[in-house]
């Protein structure tokens, strides 16, 4: 226990706290935190090579009623007809289309004999590096039949509240429930994004490239962080518990009476029995 006592100095018990500290984050936090972003990217991935391939369907055939949602079924086709709420208008800001800045236009539609859905017309770049809003086609007042894209309605930016600036709602992020509450229009849990050549389409949003990122091989690392970590500790500790053994017995033959007799040989042992009987 003595040669371990050095272990229970403070700056030991800080290092100990600190590395394992370090490898419970890896394990609870760091990993699972790229090895979520991995199982996110793999199913978009999954839902829009999927999607590419797939026929366009009624849109009511995944959204059926007002408070449906698809998030099964994100990019997959859909068509809808109906008529555009071009009065309930809403843009999305800080966007960006080849470097340059713009703004999305979002629509509510209304399909015929079903919800009313959000759909994102597609962007139109801004004046003044973004400092000014351009002019903005409207939408088809008649009826028409659209083609888009299921997507998931995305995260509110906290914040970052919604405003109206110019005659413009303005948002900074498609939440349908954000957008429902400022249009005061009910809106589906998915919206929907133009393809090209649609009544009411603007610039076309072109389709995410498929790339699974490092999420993977950053979660593994972070794994094996936190494995490595206790074991460096523990082969620092015996290297340090090592050289404290190689200085004591540095040291021992320095304290004269306290070094040990070296054995004696059978000739030794022998004469000294004999001799004592003599």
């Amino acid at each position: 226990m003595r040669r371990l006592a050095f272990l229970l100095r403070p700056s030991w018990l800080a290092l100990a706290a600190v590395v394992l500290g370090f490898a419970y984050l890896c394990f609870t936090v760091l990993a699972p935190w790229q090895l979520g972003k991995n199982t996110t990217t793999s199913r978009a991935n999954s839902q829009l090579e999927h999607a590419l391939t797939a026929e366009p369907v009624p849109v009511t055939t995944l959204l059926p009623h007002q408070d449906s949602s698809a998030p099964d079924e994100q990019w997959r086709p859909v068509t809808a007809t109906g008529h555009y709420l071009a009065e309930k208008q809403v843009l999305v800001r800080l966007r960006s289309v080849d470097g340059v800045p713009a703004v999305e236009v979002l629509a509510p539609f209304a399909v015929k004999d079903g919800p009313t859905v959000l759909v994102n017309r597609g962007f139109v770049r801004t004046d003044d590096g973004g400092s000014r809003l351009p002019d903005i086609a409207a939408p088809p007042a008649a009826e028409v039949t659209i083609t888009a894209r299921l997507r998931d309605s995305q995260g509110a930016i906290e914040g970052k509240n919604p405003f109206t600036e110019n005659g413009f709602r303005q948002v900074y992020s498609i939440n349908t429930e954000q957008v429902a509450a400022v249009t005061g229009v009910a809106l589906t849990g998915s919206y929907l994004q133009l393809v090209e050549d649609q009544p009411g389409g603007l610039g076309v949003i072109a389709l995410p490239r498929r790339d699974a990122g490092p999420f993977l091989s950053y979660g593994i690392q972070w794994i094996a962080f936190g494995i490595l970590a206790p074991i460096g500790l523990g082969y620092f500790a015996f290297a340090e518990l090592r050289a404290r053994r190689a200085e004591r017995a540095a040291t021992q033959p320095e304290a004269g009476s306290d070094e040990p007799a070296p054995p004696m040989t059978v000739e030794q042992k022998l004469a000294d029995r004999y001799g004592r009987r003599r």
